[in-house]
């Protein structure tokens, strides 16, 4: 039996040897390169915390300490150390573990926070509780790729910083994206100084002695104290953080276990808000993950252990939009692109190699990010704004108060809508149509295909008075879907014997829509699929299509409530059209993480399915018309 197996619980950490915890070290490497060569997952920011994370679960007693992650993808070496080892093969597949923190896992998962820039206000909140409450646990937050670039950790610090008896401990981990590294024996040594409990004492001493002195007291302390400050700030990158009052510890090498032990109980020791500034590589300890030039290895898909050469992928709907930006950019010299640290993950990449100087990565900010493309449009630009769907809930004020109140052409381009799967509850995409719909002037597309996609993209470029949006999901797209004719903007998919049900199939659904009218015409039921493209504001036609038939469907890939069908059943009522309307869409739920596939199956958004539920339906309108009057 391996180290790693015999552990059941993390405080057995402190009965290991070095040797012991070296080849621990290995062992958890080897687990989560063969995890992830089947699963993909976040291997590179996992590889580069795990000396990281052993030294915290030996200084820190968990889950009585608690520990938050952020991002929570960094996590990995923490659910091993936590009991979930002879779980980890199954991460990210349906009734396995979670890529992110999980309460419903283990009581060591405090946060399920796969949003970034979070944790130091979960961390903030936590401290001040269990002060208040007399209680002397810490409060761990690990905080890194790139989660420092997002404001809301910045709010965070600046209350941080003012609960000077806050048993909060703040590990930035430092993997390139956050501070620069510095180094050095004078840097430990003030480093030891800093977080003494007695530094502040004496300098409090020594700043009363001068004081006192007349004449050259208070110039004299002061000259003393800006030299200390000084000298801190040329051989280390602290002086930020001091300047808000925190406690600083480091720069500490990150794949050092014993330094960072080190290291977290002189913070520990402290007794305040502190910094511990760790530097870690991502991929550290596997070959192919450090020597990938992209990312290390950040989120590969499965790939072969040997070579570390990923499973060839097909084309994907992010591809598509990543071919048309470009070719939209080369024509129009006015477009302009951002992301938030997804340069790749959106497709910018080759908008960026080609119009560098027109492109921004504004690091995890999509607040920023939003505000920041209005600034663009009243300069006479037209950004486009490239994020995953989820990630715009983040910036719903941005795109209400500044975008929309402004009337910018902005174009805000959504990745991964709707069910994405494996990533859990947080990444998928199913709120956007839903909350974009409250915003006025606003403009909402949903493409059905890839050719639809680069068709509608063109036109929301055109748009110089409002907010526009496109919207498409994850993985593979389907093949092109040919309109058989149009209603208005719409475009008739199919149409087929008598006006009895009319399917509504919004984005990535109008192809599952047209499998649900086959199966109704296969019936004898006549049947018009049409697919809005524009699903917001609600086309004209569909209010003339839905008075002419006995009952409307409508299908869409996103929250039920409030979402496109919801929206097409109030303008119904306020148009006088009784016609009768079955929504299908998500329900308003958290779903847990599993294969698209398997997660449309699970919520009834499937041909066979939506054609039951329609039959059922249509046969209910039958038997109550062919019904005797009620006397009640």
């Amino acid at each position: 039996m391996g180290v790693l197996a015999s552990l059941s619980s993390p405080r057995e950490l402190n009965d290991l040897s070095d040797d012991d915890l070296t080849l621990l070290a290995s062992e958890i490497r080897d687990l989560l390169v063969e995890t992830c060569a089947k699963t993909g997952g976040h291997l590179g920011p996992n590889l580069g915390v795990v000396e990281l994370t052993l030294a915290i679960h030996r200084v820190f007693d968990s889950p009585v300490d608690r520990i938050v992650f952020d991002t929570g993808h960094q996590a990995y070496v923490h659910k091993m150390l936590t009991g979930r080892a002879d779980r980890f093969g199954a991460l990210r597949q349906e009734g396995g573990l979670s890529g992110y923190p999980s309460r419903t896992e283990s009581e060591h998962d405090i946060v399920e926070n796969s949003h970034a820039s979070t944790a130091l206000s979960y961390a903030d909140g936590l401290a001040k509780a269990f002060r208040l409450r007399g209680d002397a646990r810490h409060t761990v937050a690990v905080i890194g790729d790139g989660a420092l670039t997002g404001g809301m950790a910045w709010e965070a610090l600046n209350n941080i910083a003012v609960a000077k008896d806050s048993r909060l401990v703040i590990v930035v981990n430092d993997n390139g994206r956050s501070y620069t590294p510095t180094v050095g024996g004078l840097t430990t040594a003030l480093t030891s100084l800093r977080t003494n409990p007695r530094y502040e004492k004496v300098l409090d001493l020594v700043k009363r002695r001068l004081n006192a002195v007349p004449g050259i007291g208070s110039a004299a302390y002061d000259v003393l104290h800006a030299m200390k400050k000084g000298l801190k700030d040329a051989v280390a990158p602290q002086g930020l953080f001091e300047d808000l009052g925190l406690k600083y510890v480091g720069p500490v090498d990150g794949h050092d276990r014993v330094a960072m032990e080190q290291a977290l109980r002189q913070a520990k020791g402290f007794g305040g808000p502190v910094i511990v500034h760790a530097m870690t590589r991502k991929g550290f300890g596997y070959d192919a993950a450090e020597k990938h030039e992209a990312d290390q290895f950040h989120s590969p898909g499965p790939f072969d252990v040997a070579t570390g050469a990923e499973t060839p992928k097909g084309s994907i709907w992010t591809d598509a939009f990543a071919e048309e930006i470009v070719a939209i950019g080369e024509r129009r010299r006015d477009i302009v692109t951002i992301t938030a640290a997804m340069m790749h993950p959106v497709g910018l990449h080759g908008f960026q190699a080609r119009f560098p100087e027109r492109t921004f990565d504004v690091g995890i900010a999509e607040q920023h990010a939003a505000t920041s493309a209005a600034g663009l449009a009243l300069g006479g630009l037209h950004p486009v704004v490239a994020v995953y769907a989820t990630f715009l809930n983040r910036a719903f004020d941005q795109v209400l108060m500044d975008c929309a109140l402004h009337r910018t052409g902005v174009t805000f381009v959504l990745d991964r809508a709707g069910v994405t799967g494996d990533d859990g509850a947080s990444h998928n995409g199913m709120w956007d149509m839903s909350i974009l719909q409250v915003v006025p002037g606003l403009r909402l597309a949903a493409p059905r295909d890839t050719a639809r996609l680069r068709e509608l993209l063109n036109e929301a470029v055109e748009v110089d008075d409002a907010p526009t949006v496109v919207r498409f999901p994850k993985g593979a797209p389907p093949k092109d879907i040919p309109a058989v004719g149009t209603a208005g903007g719409c475009d008739v998919l199919l149409r087929d014997g008598t006006k009895d049900v009319l399917v509504v199939g919004v984005g990535a659904m109008a192809g599952t829509a047209v499998e649900v009218g086959e199966r109704l015409v296969a019936q004898g039921i006549g049947v018009t699929v049409v697919d809005p493209r524009w699903v917001k504001p609600v086309d004209p036609a569909l209010i003339e299509l839905a008075a002419a038939h006995r009952l409307v469907v409508s299908i869409e890939d996103n929250g039920v409530v409030g979402g496109v069908g919801a929206v097409l059943l109030q303008t119904l009522a306020e148009a006088g059209v009784r016609t009768p309307v079955r929504l299908h869409g998500i329900p308003q739920d958290f779903l847990d993480h599993a294969k698209r596939a398997v997660i449309l199956d699970r919520i009834g958004l499937t041909p066979q399915a939506v054609a039951l539920d329609t039959i059922t339906r249509l046969s209910a309108l039958v038997d109550h018309s062919d019904a005797e009057p009620s006397l009640h």
